[in-house]
């Protein structure tokens, strides 16, 4: 059980992340272990940008972008501990993805819940294991790097 129960609203999402519509990939978080796990979430509507040509006739969430929303719910695993102040001054990047698989389509009307455990940490570098989830079953998972960089 996470050692913080609290709901994260969109609100503190964007008040972390740079991130906005329409890439801001996450829509609140239900809980969050400091230093060790995040558990995020995003409710996939019909009027996503990308379900325009990805694919008119049968839509389907890009892979790309389920990996998007678990290094956006890494980034706020990380940069969510930092003093509002901090966090002004920094960045997050995506460095690499290693193990990616894609298990199950996600498709509008699907909620993604992801499930990020940090794996190995220094200052300023992060290695991440992290599952997309709908209705418990895989959709996509991976292990990805990030560094933590000044604006």
């Amino acid at each position: 059980m996470s050692s913080d129960t609290k709901t994260y609203d969109i609100g503190w999402v964007t008040s972390v992340l740079p991130h906005r519509y329409p890439f801001l990939m996450l829509d609140r978080v239900l809980e969050i272990d400091p230093g060790k796990r995040i558990v995020a979430v995003k409710s996939v509507t019909i009027n996503e940008p990308f379900f325009q040509g990805h694919f008119p006739d049968h839509p389907v969430m890009p892979g790309v972008l389920l990996i998007e929303g678990m290094a956006q719910s890494a980034a706020l695993l990380l940069m969510g501990e930092l003093p509002e102040k901090e966090r002004r001054k920094k960045l997050f990047y995506f460095a690499s993805i290693e193990k990616a698989y894609f298990r199950r389509p996600v498709v509008p009307g699907d909620q993604v819940r992801y499930e990020i455990d940090i794996v190995r940490r220094r200052t300023r570098f992060c290695r991440l294991s992290g599952k997309a989830l709908v209705d418990g079953e895989i959709a996509a998972e991976g292990i990805c790097s990030s560094a933590v960089v000044d604006r």
